[in-house]
């Protein structure tokens, strides 16, 4: 006599569910992370020094140790 009930695959099981949750969980977690270092480090890439500032018509080099404030666009020079 042959046991009339069927054993239901593997890919069906609870516990292979649960692996490949939480493995598809951690790829993109690291795909997030790698995109974020990336994006971090082609931010910090153009101002290596931190003390000039690269824009498209002109590059300016800042007085006040690298930061910019308000009062640098407003101010003359007599010259």
């Amino acid at each position: 006599a042959l046991s009339a009930q069927i054993e239901a695959p593997f890919y069906e099981e609870w516990w292979f569910l649960l692996v490949m949750a939480l493995s598809s969980l951690i790829l993109i977690l690291l795909v997030v992370f790698a995109l974020v270092l990336h994006g971090q480090s082609k931010k910090y890439k153009n101002c290596s020094t931190g003390k000039t500032i690269s824009n498209v018509e002109e590059s300016v080099t800042l007085d006040n140790g690298g930061f910019t404030a308000l009062e640098l666009n407003s101010r003359h020079l007599n010259i």
